[in-house]
């Protein structure tokens, strides 16, 4: 066989090669999908998992800069407090406790009001004070906490709900491909992979805002200390 003839056996396979390929259909492209489309795909259950997250982040919004409010403690609030009385000016030091708006404030207030009386008077009359002002930082606390074990439960019932009316569609058509199994049931699983996840942030979000009472009331506590202590000096 010459060379020429082999040549030309090559260039006339090559050229089928190139043809078949030419003439072979491409893959299908492969259907992106958003991420908010694939949230719509989780159904109506979906609504509420979603007003669950906006309730949750508008609690701790508003919660934390609440809190932060109620921890300020001016560094010369002590100070003006611990010479007025010094000076015998009761009066004038409850008259400044009365000007901040803080839990504090209103917690050394009340001491002084009480000031004549016995120690375990005042002690009880700030301690009350303290419970109330606690009390106003944990509001809402609670729905919080709701947000956090009821949208795992929503997303799982999400899941039930595909299933059911996966099933119900191979009952109805007589078909159990998985195009029609794996079709509801990867849709409703949106909802249970929604509701994990604004759980776990609800949760995080209310362990967040604990954390940081638990560090104002550590304040409150150093404050009220510190005061009682004015108190015991003998030039009081």
């Amino acid at each position: 066989m010459s060379l020429l003839h082999i040549l030309l056996q090559i260039t006339a396979t090559a050229t089928d090669t190139v043809a078949q390929t030419a003439t072979t259909p491409a893959p299908p492209a492969q259907e992106e999908i958003s991420l908010l489309m694939l949230l719509f795909k989780g159904g109506y259950v979906m609504i509420p998992i979603l007003l669950l997250s906006v309730i949750a982040i508008y609690i701790f919004i508003e919660r934390f800069l609440y809190i932060s409010r109620a921890g300020r403690v001016d560094h010369h609030f002590m100070q003006t407090i611990s010479q007025r009385l010094e000076q015998g000016d009761v009066k004038g030091a409850v008259s400044f406790c009365a000007s901040y708006p803080y839990p504090i404030a209103k917690m050394l207030e009340k001491g002084l009001i009480r000031l004549g009386s016995s120690m375990r008077d005042i002690e009880s009359a700030i301690e009350h004070t303290a419970n109330v002002e606690i009390n106003k930082m944990e509001k809402n606390m609670s729905y919080l906490a709701a947000v956090a074990a009821i949208a795992p439960m929503l997303g799982f019932l999400g899941t039930v709900i595909g299933m059911i009316t996966a099933f119900y569609n191979m009952s109805v058509t007589n078909n159990i491909s998985i195009g029609i199994i794996a079709g509801g049931i990867y849709q409703k699983m949106v909802t249970s992979a929604s509701g994990l996840i604004v759980g776990i942030i609800a949760y995080t979000l209310y362990t967040i805002l604990n954390n940081k009472i638990d560090r104002t009331v550590s304040t409150m506590e150093t404050t009220t200390t510190d005061f009682l202590d004015m108190l015991y000096k003998p030039s009081i």
